[in-house]
């Protein structure tokens, strides 16, 4: 496996209450092996010319002992926005455990996002973390055809694997849920995907479901998705071109309908969909903290 130098592991989050609640960003990898045709890592602007080939931060986590070591400020670490920290090396690396050790020793809190399944294997730690800190765990799926799932995210596990991993660490005790995007026009972007989802999110005991009905394109990402296009949904290209152009932001033109269904749907179950409630609903040690400092 390849590895890059890195001199810094975490970065400060500028803007914690927009994403989860996320205090601290971390990625211990760079690029991403999963091959989904939507994925916007492949941007120019994250200057990764070789996204496709996952490679490892050298001496990630002396580099992350170090930073946790001094950092005065316990906080929530967000870990896989940038590449997915279950990718197909972790499972005999282990960099990712190895990394939520000493996220636990440190007493640091947890919000990971994935797509795949080997999440399971350390629900051990997770529970740990809480102890001191608070964890949430995002699961992408984004179409509840695990068929589809194959075409659009061809190399993690299809989305009933995924539901299942939900309902394991759920059932452990773990502030789990689903991030139900991109909603991609003219794909998955139906009212049967929307409710499907939502219900089975419930079935598997998930606590939240967040989403967004719509896709964004950008330059390298624009044009790999068009070419997956062209592959697998061919004639779907050039409906995008007359509708969006090069618009970044290309939201479903059922997007203000599915949103309601979405609604509804969540709360028939009684399942958080605003990002606030869930941050609320999960952060019950740095409320209980805030709450004991009013004292």
């Amino acid at each position: 496996m390849q590895s890059i130098p890195a001199k810094t592991i975490l970065s400060k989050n500028k803007y914690p209450h927009y994403w989860f609640g996320n205090d601290y960003n971390m990625n211990l990898y760079r690029g991403c092996h999963h091959g989904c045709i939507y994925c916007d890592s492949r941007s120019e602007c994250y200057q990764n010319d070789e996204f496709d080939i996952v490679k490892v931060k050298e001496n990630a986590l002396d580099i992350l002992n170090r930073e946790l070591m001094k950092k005065k400020t316990k906080g929530v670490i967000g870990i896989g926005a940038m590449s997915d920290s279950y990718n197909g090396f972790e499972k005999d690396m282990q960099v990712t455990r190895g990394a939520l050790k000493l996220i636990r020793d440190y007493h640091f809190g947890v919000s990971l996002e994935t797509k795949s399944d080997l999440v399971i294997r350390d629900i051990d730690l997770f529970l740990d973390i809480q102890k001191y800190n608070d964890v949430i765990i995002k699961m992408t799926i984004t179409t509840f055809d695990d068929e589809l799932s194959k075409i659009i995210e061809p190399h993690v596990s299809v989305s009933s694997k995924r539901f299942e991993a939900i309902q394991k660490m759920s059932e452990a005790g773990i502030f789990t849920g689903i991030l139900m995007h991109p909603i991609l026009p003219f794909i998955n972007d139906t009212e049967e995907n929307v409710k499907e989802m939502v219900r089975l999110a419930h079935i598997h005991k998930a606590k939240f479901i967040h989403s967004y009905f719509g896709v964004t394109l950008r330059d390298r990402q624009r044009d790999y998705y068009y070419q997956k296009l062209d592959e697998h949904f061919p004639g779907l290209k050039e409906k995008y071109l007359k509708r969006y152009g090069v618009r970044y932001e290309c939201r479903s033109k059922n997007s203000q309908h599915l949103q309601y269904v979405f609604q509804k749907e969540c709360q028939k179950y009684g399942l958080l969909y605003k990002m606030e409630d869930i941050i609320n609903a999960y952060k019950k040690h740095q409320i209980k903290t805030e709450q004991l400092s009013l004292f």
